[in-house]
């Protein structure tokens, strides 16, 4: 697997284990949602930078974003994440 695919399966992985949504996750990191979704789907380069305050925002450590978990191909390609609020 490549590691921009890997990157984008582990940061949909804990956001939906944290129960935020693209736009949540995208306004903690400073993104759009378009930035979000590119890379979940493994279309963009984040910066080492964009990285670290990603896994802050979904309070891990930045190295389990790169790493293989069992988990990570369980989670549909299509998530319906709804708040707490709604």
């Amino acid at each position: 697997m490549e590691l921009k695919t890997l990157l984008g399966k582990n940061v949909k992985y804990y956001r939906f284990k944290a129960g935020l949504t693209q736009e949540q996750l995208a306004e903690r990191i400073n993104a759009s949602t378009n930035y979000v979704g590119r890379l979940e789907r493994g279309q963009h380069n984040p910066s080492l930078a964009k990285i670290e305050l990603i896994a802050h925002s979904l309070n891990i450590e930045s190295y389990e974003l790169l790493m293989k978990h069992t988990g990570i191909d369980r989670i549909p390609n299509r998530l319906k994440v709804t708040t707490k609020n709604n």
